[in-house]
């Protein structure tokens, strides 16, 4: 059977299109949202198969759309048309499976059964290992950067039929819609397609046979990757063998400013960093910590969702607030984090207690509603007329006393310190993560 037939084939189309609805997101540049898609899928499903099975399907331009990096700049994301993302879902499936079996055990990202976690727990193993000079490389701009002609020509060696490989050769090529002008694309691959983390795996995979081969110890998740030796000679000489052949063999730019040789102490890995630790026969070990700018992140979310002026009942403010906790403290659980989850929820607590100050509004209302929490009349009436700011009178002992835990608890709050409690208590915590 060719690969083509393969993709085709009834039931994957069938699976690919139910990923696509499943994961919702955005229409492309045609305006067809997820919804649409079985209609559309059921009316030209022997049209399109004819189209790519003739190598005359080709892709409409994608919709470019900046999304914030968190530093001040943007991020081209390219959004496919809802079609192209069932086929793309469609090619994916049954290439996924040819490539996962030679894909390096080290390479962690954009995989089946590897995650963020599993890379962290190398990262640290290599560490407490004694493997201490870090090399960090930063790509620059790596979805940006992809050699067309490069990926084309490593995709060639194991799919050898002609029309899904004119089908991929069309995606990589196919322009972009920016500020109102399509613009060509000859090297990059478009952030936002679900083939292009496979794609990243791909090329890069070529790094990790290189690192390999040399013996270098490494872990790597999608276009972040570091290596670990127990010298600083070292750390350089092979520093220098991978900077070589990413210029010359994968034609790829690094970012000189992000990259260099680090300590376990300057090292930061997908979000979290490393102290040593101070326990009794650790000696020289370290573990794990979250990093200054996700903290900062964090915080920045969980502020804009408790701002009193922003258009939300205290229910939505919950349910946003519950949902933002409960994933971060699931992917940072592995991390020395209770006493400022500790801080944090005493904040937003009182940002909490802030809003509800802040919607009373009216003098009587703040009284009467004090009076129904269990304050004294006189008490009530003159804390409803205070001249102190919101802020001040959501952290004094009039709210504290009457808007307590056990009340907004009641309201839906979980406190991100009950979340990590939770999570810590259901989980195997290994020894490397110590």
């Amino acid at each position: 059977m060719k690969l083509v037939d393969e993709i085709l084939r009834a039931g994957n189309l069938t699976q690919a299109s139910n990923e696509v609805i499943r994961n919702k997101g955005a229409g492309g540049i045609d305006g067809m949202n997820v919804e649409s898609l079985k209609d559309y899928f059921t009316k030209n499903r022997h049209l399109l198969e004819e189209q790519i099975r003739n190598c005359t399907y080709y892709p409409q331009p994608i919709r470019g759309k900046d999304i914030p990096k968190g530093n001040g700049k943007f991020r081209t994301l390219g959004i496919p048309t809802v079609v192209d993302r069932m086929l793309q879902q469609a090619v994916l499936r049954i290439l996924m499976p040819k490539y996962e079996y030679v894909f390096s055990v080290y390479s962690y990202g954009f995989r089946p059964k590897k995650n963020t976690h599993q890379a962290l727990g190398k990262s640290l193993e290599y560490i407490n290992e004694g493997y201490q000079h870090i090399v960090e490389i930063d790509l620059k701009s790596f979805f940006d950067e992809v050699d067309h002609v490069l990926l084309l020509q490593i995709l060639y060696r194991k799919i050898k039929c002609k029309a899904t490989m004119t089908l991929l050769r069309r995606w990589l090529r196919t322009p972009i819609l920016l500020n109102g002008k399509l613009v060509k694309r000859r090297k990059g691959v478009p952030q936002g397609s679900p083939i292009s983390p496979l794609f990243s795996n791909i090329i890069l995979h070529e790094l990790d046979e290189f690192m390999e081969l040399r013996g270098m110890k490494f872990v790597r998740y999608a276009d972040d990757f570091s290596i670990y030796c127990k010298s600083k000679s070292k750390a350089k000489f092979q520093g220098n063998e991978v900077y070589k052949f990413l210029r010359d063999k994968l034609k790829l730019p690094i970012n000189r400013e992000k990259s260099g040789i680090r300590r376990p102490v300057n090292f930061q890995i997908l979000g979290y960093g490393f102290v040593p630790t101070y326990r009794k026969g650790d000696k020289g070990k370290y573990q794990l910590i979250v990093s200054k700018k996700r903290w900062e992140t964090l915080k920045f979310k969980l502020k804009e969702i408790t701002r009193k002026t922003s258009p939300l009942s205290f229910n939505e403010r919950i349910t946003k607030l519950n949902q933002v906790m409960r994933g971060w403290v699931n992917y940072f659980k592995y991390a020395s984090i209770s006493q400022k989850l500790k801080d944090i929820d005493s904040w937003v607590r009182n940002r909490l207690r802030y809003c509800i100050w802040h919607d009373w509004k009216k003098p009587e209302r703040k009284r009467k509603n004090l009076i129904r929490l269990g304050v004294k009349p006189d008490l009530a009436y003159a804390w409803s007329r205070t001249r102190m700011g919101g802020w001040a009178v959501a952290q004094s002992p009039i709210l504290i006393t009457t808007i307590t835990i056990a009340r907004l608890n009641k309201r839906g709050y979980i406190s991100s310190y009950s979340f990590y409690q939770n999570i810590s208590n259901s989980f195997y915590y290994p020894s490397l993560f110590l």
